[in-house]
């Protein structure tokens, strides 16, 4: 038998003082073994980073830790400070969620790279130039010389996230632990990152711990899960074992909230309700409240079952394992949006244009334009979901703030309703902006923490002078009870609320006026999977009560496929493919959308080993200045030589209703189905 690189025991850690002590991680086992991934999954709260840091001895010193921590046969827990510095130099390599705050904005990546090599006596100096490139080189980096002496600012996120792997591995770490490292990465960039901490973890025979939310990126990657929830490892078994026939109410619950790439027309079915809080946990079981086996067992609610093996290589902690049923229920049928055809379309967009200028020297004199929307046109019907997608950069935020008005428009036309309402003025606009309203990405930043959530929602109507004539603090309630959420939290603050709730209320706010339009821009990107679910339930709710049209931005693909009626992608300002959701996704003809739609996770791991990827060279180019001809052709795997002359016309593919900007567009192999094994080429 191999001994494991990390073995924890009986792991409990508490915050506070005695008398308020608040237990996070309360009783976690589990062990780490050379050449294995471990996935550690779980909403937000259920102890996962806290655990993760436990292991590596960075908790604050408010933390109190109790039980074993073994790693490469130091024991964490009683270790002073300069064994566990040399610990974190040596034996374990930490990868954080933000590339952004883990770099230092004022030294260079590349000595920043090699600083702990350096410290620890095994790099002098006068090397670490030549080090550094060539760990940025093993992490696909191009230009890793140069690249070395640059600031993070100067790279994007996907070149952040991986010099922070290069800075992890530079060590050769027996042990790395990676914190939700793909969260913020667009599929593209997610799947270069995932590629290349496999090839390097391979490399050095390195145990993985993936701290993750994303069951897609587990199912790829994982050798074995460990489900967390309150505080607690409530499952653990091998990948394939935990996706075929779960055996945790609570993990079930999970994968049956998830949105699909690989399929649609399924209502989602989230957990009800929130994740506990660590300072007010339910007694008995902590799932008890929320779960659908155990809700009304007295067992439940009087005892917390332990964790005890069900199976060859399978733990589950609750009272009922042996009774789950094989199968989950399946779920709803999906209820699609009217068809629109008979509509005359609500929204229109022609070339639309948004060129920022670029200003240098003392006299801020414009030497260029950043063409951030550069030729859009799309429409959106009553009733109808029509979704942007793309990479970070894209335009796409962008297009929908031009709409709103948000943004100045700089060419092109915007008519909503039939009217055109590019150029109104500030009082104008502000009349149609009634009738189509924003939800924010981040709930966090989108609600004025000083006013009562009533008052953030009652805002709209009351800057409109529309607050008495619509009902005053009755239509408050009313938006209330519409967005799930209770009367009685009207008088409390935004920091009393959960993020799925925030962004409850940021809905609530946008339905104020009764609008016609409303433009979401990622508006589940910042949330965990079950309370995402909630949310897109929500959204198809309100749309087929209130015959809303949504404009929905995002980056997530799954989620993507579930909401919309049609589907346009962005690349560098301009729409390259656009087609109905099922043509889209079924018959991608596009290169670009074909490499997205091959690098976002599929949550099933029989197919990881059969599924090809497209992957995508290279970095989105600088939209101030972009490719010559078609400005996908320095990335694009069928790109000739008429790309990089001619930039291709958005036309209607063969008498297909999709419409491509491509020289080349076609099907992949002649097969309809991407999804399906072995149905992605690889690109040279």
């Amino acid at each position: 038998m191999v001994d494991p690189v990390l073995s924890v025991r009986g792991l409990k850690v508490d915050f506070g003082g005695e008398g308020r002590s608040v237990p996070v991680v309360r009783g976690v086992d589990f062990d780490v073994y050379p050449n294995e991934v471990l996935c550690i999954v779980g909403e937000s709260g259920s102890g996962k980073s806290v655990t993760s840091l436990a292991v590596t001895g960075l908790l604050s010193e408010t933390a109190r830790v109790h039980g074993s921590i073994r790693l490469c046969g130091i024991d964490v827990t009683t270790a002073d400070p300069e064994t566990l510095r040399q610990m974190r130099g040596r034996d374990v390599g930490f990868i954080f969620q933000d590339p952004t705050t883990t770099l230092n904005p004022v030294l260079t990546v590349g000595r920043q790279i090699t600083e702990g090599e350096v410290a620890h006596g095994r790099l002098k100096k006068s090397g670490a130039h030549a080090r550094a490139a060539e760990l940025l080189r093993e992490v696909d980096i191009a230009d890793p010389e140069g690249r070395a002496g640059q600031y993070p600012h100067q790279f994007s996120g996907g070149m952040r996230q991986r010099a922070v792997i290069a800075m992890a591995m530079a060590g050769q770490p027996k042990l790395i632990i990676a914190d939700e490292p793909t969260t913020a990465l667009d599929v593209t960039v997610q799947a270069q990152v995932l590629a290349v901490l496999a090839r390097r973890q391979a490399e050095m025979g390195s145990a993985v711990i993936l701290i993750t939310h994303d069951l897609g990126v587990v199912a790829e990657v994982a050798n074995r899960v460990a489900v967390m929830y309150g505080g607690r490892i409530v499952e653990t078994a091998p990948v394939a074992e935990i996706f075929a026939n779960p055996r945790h109410p609570y993990t079930r619950a999970l994968l049956r909230s998830i949105p699909r790439i690989d399929t649609s027309d399924s209502r989602l079915d989230p957990i009800p309700g929130q994740p506990p809080i660590p300072g007010a946990l339910p007694k008995g079981c902590a799932f008890q409240p929320r779960c659908a086996v155990g809700r009304d067992q007295p067992l439940c609610k009087a005892e917390d079952p332990a964790l005890v093996a069900v199976g060859d290589q399978r733990q589950s902690a609750c009272h009922f394992a042996g009774a789950l049923p094989a199968e989950a229920i399946a779920a709803e049928p999906r209820i699609l949006a009217a068809s629109a055809a008979k509509h005359e379309p609500l929204l229109v967009v022609d070339g639309l244009r948004v060129h920022f200028p670029v200003k240098t020297g003392v006299l801020r004199r414009t030497t260029g334009w950043v063409k951030a929307v550069d030729g859009v046109s799309l429409s959106v019907n009553p009733g109808e979901t029509v979704s942007l997608v793309g990479e970070s950069g894209c335009g796409k935020t962008t297009t929908g703030r031009a709409i709103m008005g948000l943004v100045r428009a700089t060419g092109g036309s915007i008519h909503f309703g039939g009217q055109s309402i590019r150029d109104l003025d500030h009082g104008t606009m502000r009349k149609a902006r009634r009738q189509m309203q924003y939800v924010f990405q981040d709930p966090y930043a989108s609600l004025n923490p000083v006013l009562s959530v009533e008052d953030i929602v009652a805002e709209p109507l009351r800057i409109h002078g529309l607050y008495d004539e619509m009902g005053g603090a009755r239509r408050i309630a009313e938006l209330f009870d519409m967005v799930g959420l209770s009367r009685t939290m009207l008088g409390r603050y935004p920091s009393e609320f959960s993020g799925g709730q925030k962004q409850r209320i940021g809905i609530a706010r946008a339905l104020a006026l009764q609008p016609k339009l409303l433009i979401l821009d990622e508006p589940v990107a910042a949330l965990d999977v079950s309370i995402q679910a909630q949310v897109i339930n929500l959204l198809q709710d309100l749309q087929r009560e209130l015959g809303l049209a949504y404009l929905f931005i995002a980056h997530n693909l799954s989620v993507v496929r579930h909401v919309s009626d049609r589907v346009a992608v962005m690349y560098l300002g301009r729409i390259v493919e656009e087609s109905s959701r099922d043509g889209l996704y079924e018959l991608p003809v596009h290169p670009y959308t074909q490499s997205l739609l091959s690098a976002a996770p599929v949550p099933d791991p029989a197919v990881r080993d059969t599924r090809r990827r497209i992957v995508l060279e290279g970095e989105i180019p600088n939209p101030a200045s972009p490719p010559s001809g078609c400005t996908f052709h320095p990335r694009c795997f069928r790109a000739t030589e008429i790309c990089s002359a001619n930039a291709p016309s958005f036309d209607r593919y063969l008498d297909f209703a999709t419409r491509t900007a491509c020289h080349h567009a076609g099907p992949l192999e002649g097969r309809r189905n991407v999804f399906a094994s072995g149905a992605m080429e690889i690109a040279s």
